[in-house]
């Protein structure tokens, strides 16, 4: 049985009035890259900073790396790596200056310190760069360097909060290489994010929304387990009116627009291509319907809206 690097028990976190996480368990096994998703502001950063010991919780506890949040958070913090929203990087210093000045924070001994900035630096492909100042490097190389920053001290687990927000998608697909890289060398990686395709490079996935944990498993069981049955691409003209009949019709589950087309997920035996195509009516002489593979968003808003 996988060692348990992260387990919340019933955290909660209320703001006054305002309930930020509402009652939330999971754990994280060791070596796992669990991905943490929702909307802005459905209480994944209040999660993470809860199990940083940056937030004491209002009701609920966790244990991180064996600690207590609550009376341990002064030894959780130099465990693990952590990388927020906004990087705090010093944008007057030069990528390695900016390295090294961590791996010293982190008490990285002087004879070892300049070894390992050169390890991170290869980790995140950063080497040959080490004399740009951090201000003048892009987005997408300022996150690496971020996570390098929060990887210098070798920290079995890695929580990041939202790293690839505002990266290009090329970016966002290197560094996620990057981090299943580390989870292949025994890093365990707890990561929030909004973006749904980058769910399937996790290896389980909790979805957030209004503060409630909805679910948390393996992205193929949430598809098979939350979604009641085939996924189906629809064209039909007009759009909207294709739509609003779509969602009228009995059998249907959810439905939405997906670019230049519809998306449709119907209970299980309830349709085929032909009924679909009948249910339309009026819009259905001329219509295609395919099957359609079923993905994360078809789950987060099953999640959300039923």
């Amino acid at each position: 049985m996988a060692e348990i690097t992260v387990t919340a028990e019933h955290l909660t976190k209320r703001f006054g009035d305002f309930t930020a996480v509402d009652d939330v368990s999971f754990e994280v096994p060791a070596g796992e890259i669990v991905g943490y998703l929702g909307p802005n502001g459905s209480g994944k950063t209040t999660t993470m900073r809860m199990l940083l010991g940056l937030l004491r919780p209002t009701s609920g506890t966790a244990r991180v790396l064996g600690y207590d949040i609550r009376d341990e958070a002064d030894r959780i913090r130099p465990a693990v790596g952590y990388m927020s929203q906004k990087a705090a990087l010093y944008d007057e210093m030069t990528v390695f200056e900016n390295l090294r000045f961590y791996a010293g924070i982190y008490a990285i001994r002087p004879p070892e310190r300049a070894r390992r900035v050169r390890e991170v630096l290869t980790m995140v492909g950063l080497a040959g760069s080490e004399r740009e100042r951090a201000g003048q490097i892009s987005t997408g190389w300022r996150q690496r360097l971020a996570l390098g920053i929060a990887m210098v001290h070798g920290p079995r687990l890695l929580l990041l909060d939202e790293p690839t927000s505002g990266v290009d998608p090329e970016a966002r697909r290197v560094f996620w290489q990057l981090i299943n890289s580390l989870a292949k060398a025994g890093t365990t990686v707890f990561v929030t994010t909004h973006y749904m395709d980058e769910a399937e490079y996790c290896n389980r996935l909790g979805f957030m929304n209004l503060g409630h944990l909805l679910a948390m498993d393996t992205p193929s069981a949430l598809k098979r387990d939350v979604l009641p049955g085939p996924a189906w691409d629809i064209v039909a003209e007009p759009l909207i009116p294709a739509l609003e009949r779509l969602e009228a019709t009995p059998g249907v589950f959810q439905a939405g627009l997906r670019g230049d087309h519809l998306h449709a997920i119907t209970q299980k035996g309830a349709h085929t291509g032909d009924t679909l195509r009948d249910a339309l009516g009026p819009f259905g002489a001329t219509a295609s319907v395919a099957p359609a593979e079923t993905n994360l968003e078809d789950v987060f808003v099953a999640l959300t809206s039923h």
